[in-house]
């Protein structure tokens, strides 16, 4: 169970406690990322992500920060995502106070120092090289830029080189403080912790008299179109990367129940529909999988996979064969059970660490609103019934709000453009 506090400046406090382990989890999550940029600051939300980690006034270089946390055996690291940037720190229960001491420093009191802005640009550019010159990595950019065009879900949370090396300190401090608000941000404390720990949480974290402007932005994407699209990057490589992709649903939508439920039917396991087909009797690739993402007003179901780059269009069309199955005669009882207990097995084994539970609580508060215990969205994803399935699978895989990203050698679209014709 958790329980929720607002301290008095707004911040929202969540605390998870774990019975059977030694260890806690501080997570803090801001309501910011690449979506809320503009197209000159594309990225910029990923690099106040990295400069966090670069010095503060009380831990001046990047060692004072790294080598505290690093001889306590502490684990931390940062991650931005379209909409929302985290900061965590696991640490050994008796050592909380370091990692929050340590956490509102670096949130609070990072230098943003212009030398070190200018060399973290370039490590950063190495980065974005690194995902570009990995087409596995790389296709599930080009799928959403492909899927959502000029728009910030089809940008990249890195940004690209140009726009990286721009970037300055002021530019950075003001889109900071314009997000990194306690009205924007939710604490979380799980793990094993006392009255001592949420003490202290709520005194490295509860100062009064921050300005606090309301930053909270609702969202509507819609594109407006209705036809399949085709984007393909030509690369040589030995195997072909493909990803397909429908829009989906919103975190605010109850259909992403069901759709979760057929992604996992489709490609979510090793026994799923599409490696069976795909990989075990054609022998057409290594891996393939399904996902669905969820943002706040739209989402997407995903099919990936690297293929033999001499068989492509044969794969392609053997999976529109399989999707063609499920739209026309659902999916059996027996899929249906596997695909819930697989949800609920994974759930089970995530929720074991504390800082899966931190993520957990926070996530939902802070991009829902709403939380939900892990039995209660459990409920939910059982009451999912095959009809349900072929009823989203019906409306979410049309092939006319399909996008399709290909990287590997081909310079001509002609032999792939037959699969956009309806």
């Amino acid at each position: 169970m958790f329980q929720k506090k607002v301290l008095k400046n707004g911040l929202r406090f969540l605390t998870s406690p774990i019975p059977g382990t030694e260890a806690a989890t501080i997570l803090v999550l801001c309501k910011v990322g690449s979506r809320y940029e503009a197209r000159e600051s594309n990225g910029v939300s990923h690099f106040i992500e990295h400069m966090m980690f670069k010095g503060t006034e009380k831990r001046p270089e990047t060692i004072d920060i790294s080598r505290d946390l690093d001889s306590v055996g502490a684990e931390y690291n940062a991650f931005t995502s379209r909409d929302n940037t985290g900061y965590f720190i696991k640490i050994e229960q008796d050592k909380i106070e370091l990692a929050l001491d340590m956490m509102s420093d670096m949130l609070r009191n990072s230098k943003f120092d212009e030398k070190e802005i200018k060399r973290e640009s370039g490590v950063i550019s190495e980065e974005i090289r690194m995902y570009e010159d990995n087409p596995m990595m790389f296709i599930e950019d080009l799928l959403e830029e492909t899927m959502f065009g000029d728009h910030p879900l089809g940008w990249k949370i890195s940004g690209d080189v140009a726009t990286v090396k721009s970037f300055n300190r002021k530019m950075m401090l003001e889109y900071r403080d314009k997000f990194y608000q306690p009205n924007n941000t939710v604490l979380a404390l799980a793990g094993k912790f006392d009255d001592k720990a949420v003490a202290l949480a709520e005194k490295y974290f509860g100062e009064t008299g921050v300005k606090v402007k309301p930053v909270f932005k609702k969202f509507s994407f819609s594109s407006g179109e209705s036809k399949p699209k085709l984007k393909i990057q030509f690369k040589e490589t030995e195997q072909a990367q493909l990803a397909i992709g429908f829009p989906g649903y919103s975190h605010f939508n109850p259909e992403h129940y069901a759709l979760q439920i057929l992604s996992i039917i489709l490609g979510g396991y090793m026994s799923s529909r599409l490696f069976i087909s795909i990989r075990e009797k054609r022998g057409l690739c290594y891996f393939i999988r399904s996902y669905a993402n969820v943002y706040e007003d739209t989402g997407n179901l995903v099919i990936q996979s690297g293929l033999d780059k001499t068989r492509i269009a044969s794969a392609i069309g053997a999976i529109f064969e399989e999707l063609d199955k499920v739209i026309r005669n659902g999916v059996t009882e027996e899929e249906l059970k596997r695909a819930k207990e697989c949800v609920k097995g994974r759930l089970v084994l995530a929720l074991e660490d504390s800082s899966q539970v931190a993520d957990w609580y926070a996530k939902q508060e802070l991009l829902i609103g709403e939380i939900l215990t892990p039995e209660e969205k459990l409920k939910k994803v059982f009451a999912v019934t095959a009809g349900d399935i072929k009823k989203v699978a019906k409306e979410v895989m049309q092939k006319n709000k399909m996008s399709i990203a290909l990287i590997g050698p081909f310079k001509d679209e002609t032999p792939f453009a037959k699969f956009l014709k309806l």
